[in-house]
């Protein structure tokens, strides 16, 4: 095995933390000692927490990121073997319900160091411009309070510190310089997709992915396995695992693995002055200056509301009331047919051709939009799609099975609109920490019904065109989730400011995708790295203007 530049692989010892790799040779992470007030306590490490870890730290503040999964380590934890791999999910206990409760798990959830990004699937998109102000120009959800300008110079930060691999050209939305990394060669699933997009008259293009290409240091590139949506066990996927959170140690920054966050501590004075969180079965409490919370749509909001005080009674940042309001998922759609020749659509990243058209053409009669990609379905997960979709099981799953190196799929990530009513609240019941469980409930709205029917139909169309068979959809799946602590510029209607800083504690950050005010027609990783990026920057900007506490 190959082993990946030492910037991007730190080494093992005894335990689970690194060693980090620093001039002169390698030496062991630095550790904060939990009475030690650090300027940054980062809960999570994902897109939003990680990318924040390491632009804080590389900015010379000193940064604790903790996080409730294990620091994993691809070229000696990761399998090809899809059982295997559901180590990387959260499946810790939830409660849904709503009138289309959502399916938690491997499609939007993760508990390692690196968050989700450890398995997602490598989509790398940029927000069409009109969505940062989709009430104002396009007629409905919210408007950001960011202009689209801004973080077109952050998507190029986080393209180039991804080295993304892309198309020389991109066919919609503003020009933008080339890709860092040339695009990855398209597979028969992906060649289905152009086919058929082709045939209905609409544009095409490779999908731009967080994965090498070309060598990059001493790792490799992507070896075309297919087994990227379980975890990279070659270092290619450029996850936060293997790109910011190996910046943030070499920096000085320490990442606590197996550190689950019961509560945020508030002062007399209001503020946050650090958090609880348990560590080898035993309660503890890290002090520090500002306290950032980055654990996603479902995490995030829990928290906040499990650290209810008398002074604030609703949970902390909800003197809007929207903590864990306005939940938004993207649609997750497919449809599904079978080819003459054999596709074999796991050689490969899942996604390797897309068609943005109905994220740019304003022509239908619902708001928003979607993206759809070209699929490449591992075998399990085949298989338990043919026993939930049709009922198949013993020979007459093993007779479908059997047709697998031939089927073909389209799916989308289609925005859905935020609605109060879909929300993150509190169970009674507690998890294993005593800490209540997070009940999340989601109904589509008719909106989102009508795009979902669109997407479906123009999706069949398309497969139709390109020459396949005994089509069929599969209409009942999510991914992505996000809002719940939407930004905004009036505290009144928004849960932190531009900068994803509290309205309401002035030491207290939230950074990650349960920020955005709506959702987009495209996968959010990269847009919740620029936002990181740009709050870094905002940061450094604010402590050398004194309007915070740092060392």
């Amino acid at each position: 095995m190959v082993c990946a530049d030492p910037l991007q692989a730190p080494r093992a010892t005894d335990g689970r933390a690194p060693d980090v790799f620093r001039p002169g040779g390698w030496v062991p992470m630095r550790q904060y000692r939990d009475s030690e007030a650090v300027d940054f306590v980062i809960v999570g490490t994902g897109a939003g927490g990680g990318t924040l870890a390491c632009r804080l730290a590389e900015q010379g503040f000193s940064v604790v990121a903790l996080d409730a999964g294990p620091y994993f380590r691809p070229l000696e934890d990761f399998a090809s073997d899809e059982a295997e791999q559901t180590k990387l999910y959260w499946t810790d206990d939830r409660i849904v319900d709503g009138d289309n409760p959502l399916q938690m798990g491997s499609n939007n959830s993760g508990k390692a160091i690196g968050g989700s990004t450890v398995h997602f699937a490598m989509v790398s998109l940029r927000f069409r411009p009109e969505w940062f102000k989709a009430r104002s120009k396009l007629g409905y959800g919210a408007d950001w309070p960011i202009d689209w300008r801004e973080m077109w110079h952050y998507y190029a930060e986080v393209e180039d510190a991804l080295k993304i691999a892309g198309p020389v050209t991109y066919p919609w939305g503003p020009k933008r310089p080339r890709y860092p990394y040339r695009a990855h060669p398209l597979n028969a699933a992906a060649r289905v997709l152009a086919k058929g997009c082709e045939a209905m008259g609409v544009s095409w293009t490779e999908t731009p992915l967080a994965t090498l290409s070309a060598p990059r240091g001493l790792a490799h590139p992507c070896v075309y396995r297919g087994f990227c949506v379980t975890g990279c066990s070659t270092n290619a996927k450029q996850s936060v695992l293997v790109t910011w959170l190996p910046r943030a140690l070499a920096a000085g920054a320490e990442i606590r693995d197996l550190a689950m966050v019961g509560r945020i501590e508030t002062n007399h004075d209001g503020l946050a002055s650090g958090v609880h969180y348990v560590r080898n079965g035993e309660w503890r409490f890290q002090r520090a200056r500002n306290v950032v919370v980055a654990g996603y749509a479902i995490e995030t909001p829990r928290l906040l509301l499990n650290s209810a005080t008398d002074r604030y009674p609703d949970g902390l940042a909800n003197s809007s009331g929207l903590v864990g309001k306005n939940l938004m998922v993207q649609a997750n759609q497919a449809v599904w047919g079978t080819m003459d020749d054999a596709i074999r659509s796991y050689k490969g990243p899942p996604s390797l051709a897309i068609t943005e058209h109905w994220n740019y053409d304003d022509d239908k009669d619902f708001f928003g939009g979607y993206a759809y990609m070209s699929q490449g379905p591992l075998p399990q997960l085949w298989a338990n799609t043919q026993i939930g979709a049709h009922g198949l099981w013993g020979e007459r799953l093993m007779t479908a099975m059997q047709d697998y190196n031939h089927v073909v799929g389209l799916k989308i990530v289609g925005e859905t609109m935020p609605q109060e009513r879909n929300r993150v609240t509190l169970a009674d019941e507690v998890d294993q920490y005593g800490l209540r469980i997070p009940r999340i409930t989601f109904s589509y709205c008719e909106n989102d019904k009508k795009l979902i029917a669109h997407s479906l139909n123009f999706m069949g169309q398309a497969l139709a065109a390109a020459d396949a068979r005994d089509i069929w959809t599969q209409d009942d799946d999510t991914c992505h989730l996000n809002g719940t602590a939407r930004m905004g510029n009036d505290p009144r209607t928004s849960v932190v400011d531009a900068d994803c800083r509290s309205w309401d504690i002035p030491n207290l950050w939230i950074c990650d995708g349960s920020v955005f005010p709506t959702v987009g027609g495209v996968n959010p990783s990269l847009t919740i790295q620029a936002i990181a990026c740009r709050t870094a920057d905002r940061i450094r900007e604010m402590a050398r203007c004194s309007e915070f506490a740092v060392a």
